[in-house]
């Protein structure tokens, strides 16, 4: 079952008002878009996207006996304006992004998200579209594969992992997580510690067949610019690649002061213009992490869109 990561600090840090309109970019499990509904009221609004047909599925059962107006629209947070707008959410009071993949889509074999499982090497995260885990194996080559481990997964082992892969694909067509798993551990020298030795490969063979960078810079771009002045955006990362990325886009649109030689100042910065509102990520807490692990590597920003640039941050 999908436990909601940082799911109070998150919504409390929202800051919902009652009758408020409110995006759940990544809906999954609908345990944040749940708790957004009760606070919101009944006259609340909010707009639920998923890639995953199945999820949406489930979450629209979950959110039926909650009072307020649900929208659950398919397709991705690279695609927030244009579903946010076909669906009359053009301007909201905040935006929510729960990154990474459900420990639903982890614990389903068939997924072929995890090495835990024997099962097909498909990784998409919507199945209705798009090329698997295996087309992409099969259809890059050394270098392209490398890259992709190195960038997304950053794999120190990434060109002796993408060489045994190629390898391993003249013998026979890798097509299921067991035989991926084994390929790399064996690339890698075997497991040294904690982690299995296939974890940042599988994580980087994600990120690509999904477009997960690709989307999430979008939908940050397109997500500040939805939210009404005084709206907040809080995005939930499980990675240091896309926390980074959270972090830097954060910070260009928080801008800063520069100091001029003819007296005064001016503020530089991409617009629209937000204070952060935690100027370092929240994490989880050892209850949190007593009743749910997956949340160790939890880090959450908050940010409030601003009418002009201000100085200094507001705390959650």
């Amino acid at each position: 079952m999908h436990l909601p990561v940082l799911l109070q600090e998150t919504v409390d840090a929202l800051a919902v008002v009652p009758g408020g309109s409110y995006i759940d970019g990544t809906l999954g499990g609908a345990g944040h878009a749940a708790e957004i509904l009760k606070r919101a009221g009944p006259s609340g609004r909010l707009l639920g996207i998923d890639r995953d047909v199945s999820a949406l599925q489930r979450s629209a059962a979950r959110l039926a006996v909650l009072s307020g107006e649900k929208v659950l629209a398919h397709g991705t947070h690279g695609e927030l304006r244009r579903l946010a707008e076909a669906n009359g959410f053009a301007a909201v009071d905040g935006v929510l992004l729960d990154l990474g993949v459900s420990s639903d889509q982890l614990d389903t074999p068939g997924r072929g998200f995890s090495f835990r499982f024997d099962g097909p090497l498909d990784m998409r995260m919507d199945t209705t579209r798009g090329e698997s885990a295996a087309d992409l194996l099969a259809r890059l080559d050394v270098q392209s594969l490398a890259d992709i481990f190195r960038r997304l997964g950053e794999e120190p082992h990434a060109r002796r992992i993408a060489q045994a892969v190629e390898r391993a694909q003249r013998q026979a067509p890798i097509v299921t997580t067991g035989r991926l798993a084994e390929v790399v551990a064996e690339a890698a020298g075997g497991r040294s510690g904690p982690r299995h030795p296939a974890t940042r490969a599988f994580q980087a063979l994600r990120m690509a067949v999904n477009q997960e960078l690709e989307d999430l810079e979008q939908a940050l771009e397109e997500g500040l610019r939805l939210l009404r002045p005084g709206g907040r955006m809080a995005v939930i990362t499980f990675e240091s690649i896309t926390d980074r990325a959270v972090k830097q886009r954060f910070a260009a649109h928080a801008g800063r002061w520069v100091s001029l030689q003819q007296g005064g100042e001016r503020w530089e910065g991409e617009l629209p213009a937000v204070t952060r509102v935690t100027r370092r990520p929240l994490e989880a807490g050892p209850d949190e992490l007593e009743a749910n692990p997956r949340a160790r590597s939890a880090k959450l920003r908050v940010v409030q869109r601003c009418e002009a640039p201000v100085r200094g941050r507001m705390d959650v």
